[in-house]
């Protein structure tokens, strides 16, 4: 590109991650003018300086202005003023949340319902908004196509499901597939891949090649249940580190791009410290991705855990069987819990906490229903809300889990109860009490 300023003309190789600032940086370097100059377009626009070069519309060839004195941008059209004061994503994210929880409704009144016409309309229109919500058209496409996934799976309980629970892992992974199928759709019509259908892709087919081992091998249904608590646990470990992915050209160093990507000239000073400059615009858009990366992952381990602890609970029929199921659910719970305190992100913290709570709250239900009311159980209750009390009042007075002592104590009770864990699975899948048939 040309650039145009009070010390002349000066032609630039500029690299693609470059910003106004740093071309007008190297401007002034160049031409050894006092002060940074302001790059205008030759119509008087200002070049925003928190985009790259690229995204602010500048291409090859261009010519640019280099202003030293005070500048008056152009105003914007009144139009596109009104379009962004209209445009409220959260409000889109709330009526897409809103209208996932009626498409389970309606597929739960389907599937319960005796009418094969019911069924059969009610799945039909839900396929129609799950194909309708992948299409990437609208103002709020990315908030229908994350919506899009739980209506294709809504229709798929609502068609498949059947009265028993020696099919439930079946139509659990066939809801699934579903759900992986439509994100998958709306992912390859997208002009961008969206972190969310990814998530939605990875997990659906998780959930569906765990759920298939029990009616493809055989196996017991509190298997396919005890293999998704534990795959929820482990993934709150796992999700911040496959978040954060910085790509290599995100990092730029100017002094060996000198040469090549600024001017034809060889200004590279020997004995200059090297410098790495990092484009805000491209860590901002990093930031973001990694956000939305995390807050996916946990709701699909929110909807994981808490969907699959009550069944797990409910499956197991053998006194061993129950103990380890109890173990697992209550030790994952805690796991989650306790995982959570490292999560900075509000809305992925406050959902592996809805996850642990929520295992939790299953349990207890199960222990009240099943008629476990002796000293023991009561005296747990009071435990853990002596610990929840205790653990208040640490946070309030400054210390909890933000002091060094707090924070060493709870990994290692975190890293004691995924441990626990692990072992109740083995008991609670029934894998334990084989063996002691088989041995006995």
């Amino acid at each position: 590109m040309s650039v145009h300023g009070p010390a002349g003309v000066l032609d630039l190789v500029v690299p693609v991650g470059a910003s106004s600032v740093d071309v007008a940086r190297e401007y002034s370097q160049q031409t050894g003018i006092a002060g940074i100059p302001l790059l205008q377009t030759p119509l008087g626009e200002l070049v925003d300086a928190g985009r790259t070069l690229v995204e602010a519309g500048v291409q090859t060839g261009d010519v640019l202005v280099a202003a030293t004195g005070l500048s008056r941008s152009r105003t914007t059209p009144a139009v596109a003023t009104a379009d962004a004061d209209t445009d409220h994503p959260a409000v889109a994210a709330l009526v897409a949340g809103l209208g996932v929880g009626f498409a389970l409704l309606a597929a739960w009144y389907a599937a319960r319902a005796g009418d094969d016409v019911v069924r059969t309309v009610v799945v039909a229109v839900l396929v129609a908004c799950a194909l309708v919500g992948s299409l990437p058209v609208g103002r709020h496409a990315r908030q229908r196509a994350v919506a899009a996934p739980a209506f294709g799976a809504s229709a798929a309980l609502g068609a498949l499901y059947v009265p028993g629970d020696h099919l439930l892992p079946a139509i659990v992974a066939s809801a699934g597939l579903t759900a992986a199928v439509v994100a998958g759709t709306g992912r390859a019509m997208a002009e961008e891949p969206d972190e969310v259908s990814t998530v939605w892709i990875a997990a659906g087919l998780t959930v569906c090649a765990v759920c298939s081992l029990s009616p493809l091998l055989g196996w017991d249904a509190r298997v396919s249940w005890s293999l998704l608590v534990v795959l929820a646990m482990l993934a709150a470990r796992f999700v911040p580190s496959m978040a954060v992915d910085v790509p290599d050209e995100a990092l730029l160093d100017l002094d060996r791009l000198a040469v090549t990507a600024w001017s034809a000239r060889d200004t590279s000073r020997k004995g200059r410290r090297g410098r790495i400059v990092v484009a805000g615009a491209a860590m901002a858009r990093l930031v973001q991705s990694a956000s939305r990366t995390v807050t996916a992952g946990c709701a699909a381990i929110l909807v994981v855990g808490a969907g699959a602890s009550p069944l797990l609970l409910r499956s197991a029929d053998a006194d061993l069987d129950l103990i380890g199921s109890r173990c697992l659910v209550f030790f994952a719970g805690a796991s989650l819990l306790l995982a959570a305190r490292s999560y900075r992100h509000r809305a992925a913290r406050g959902m592996l906490r809805a996850t642990g709570l929520l295992a939790w709250t299953a349990l207890s239900v199960e222990l009240v229903s099943s008629g476990f009311t002796t000293h023991l159980f009561v005296f747990f209750c009071v435990t853990v809300l002596l610990g929840a009390a205790a653990l208040a009042a640490a946070v309030a007075s400054g210390r909890g889990w933000r002091s060094v002592w707090w924070s060493r104590r709870a990994e290692l009770a975190e890293s004691l109860s995924g441990s626990l864990a692990i072992g109740s699975a083995v008991v609670a899948a029934g894998i334990f009490r084989a063996l002691w048939e088989i041995t006995s």
